[in-house]
């Protein structure tokens, strides 16, 4: 292996023999030599990404492919080493076969490293940089063997299927809006939403084709079940969320309905009386019976006394 610098290489391997030998070959020496020039700088921004998904073992999931990409830089720190184990061992390798070859290093360590250190893709963004960083260190020795030094390892992204985006997305709004019943309230009533300014667009149009009409069927279907579920849901959740009142006779104040004492007065809201008009029952502080509309208690008008005769009043007699 020759350093930096000019050489000279000669084919004098058999001093005076070497032109009586090379006659038959037409002036071509039999002792070949391959001459290999390695380039020692950094090679930056060389990228590496999962051709295929990596199957993973989701805690919260179960089994999903997650997809990685990311950058990397490289230095030539032995080229007798890179030569004898990578490159000599094929007639032609170009750059892009040895990036190809350097990538399923990478992939196959990051495999290894998500199975042993990542419950779930939720936990990703705070585990970005321990995964970089163990990724790279056992890249490097790897990377070692062939005389390749790993300068840099970044990781981009590791990314799930749409279809887990869209889970975690639902699952995020879910816990926005405070819980599953509300979100399920949400996304009906958008649902709701939806359908009636799609029907109000087939309308107006003057004809549809025979797949328009059999999407705006399954989507009336789908309103349809929806408009039955979602009163049920507002009923529960007005229900659960709005107790009835009453108001204290005693101090006005607002009160459960189902009171038995006022808990701002102590007021006895148990004490009746009877309407003495219709016998309906009614609280002991009515005033006026809700039914006939009697007047009740002390404010109730006393009945006028029975007139008498006066004295020396009538008929004389005889």
């Amino acid at each position: 292996m020759f350093g930096a610098g000019r050489h000279t290489l000669t084919t004098l391997n058999i001093p005076l023999l070497t032109s009586l030998i090379t006659t038959p070959l037409f002036g071509d020496t039999p002792f070949r030599s391959e001459v290999y020039f390695v380039n020692q700088i950094v090679f930056i921004d060389l990228k590496w990404g999962t051709a295929e998904p990596i199957l993973f073992r989701d805690s919260e999931f179960k089994m999903i492919r997650l997809r990685s990409h990311g950058i990397y830089s490289i230095q030539i720190v032995e080229p007798k080493l890179f030569v004898e184990k990578l490159v000599g061992t094929r007639a032609v390798y170009t750059n892009a076969a040895i990036e190809d070859f350097l990538r399923g290093v990478i992939i196959g360590r990051l495999s290894d490293l998500l199975g042993e250190n990542l419950d779930s893709v939720l936990d990703l963004p705070r585990y970005f940089d321990e995964l970089g960083a163990g990724l790279k260190a056992r890249a490097k020795d790897d990377f070692y063997q062939y005389g390749i030094s790993l300068v840099d390892f970044i990781i981009n992204a590791i990314t799930p299927p749409e279809e887990v985006q869209k889970l975690i997305d639902e699952r995020s709004g879910m816990e926005a809006v405070g819980g599953m019943d509300r979100y399920f309230q949400f996304k009906a009533a958008q649902a709701l939403g939806n359908i009636g300014a799609g029907g109000g667009g087939a309308a107006g149009g003057g004809g549809t084709d025979i797949g328009g009409a059999a999407a705006t069927g399954l989507g009336l279907g789908a309103g349809a079940g929806l408009g039955m579920m979602l009163p049920g849901m507002l009923q529960q959740a007005m229900a659960s969320g709005a107790q009835p009142k009453m108001r204290c006779p005693n101090c006005s104040s607002d009160i459960p309905a189902d009171s038995k004492f006022c808990p701002n007065c102590g007021h006895n809201l148990q004490a009746t009386i009877n309407c003495p008009k219709c016998n309906t029952t009614l609280p002991a502080s009515s005033k006026f019976c809700p039914n006939c509309g009697q007047q009740l208690g002390a404010a109730a008008a006393p009945p006028a006394p029975a007139s008498e005769p006066a004295e020396g009043s009538g008929e004389a007699q005889a």
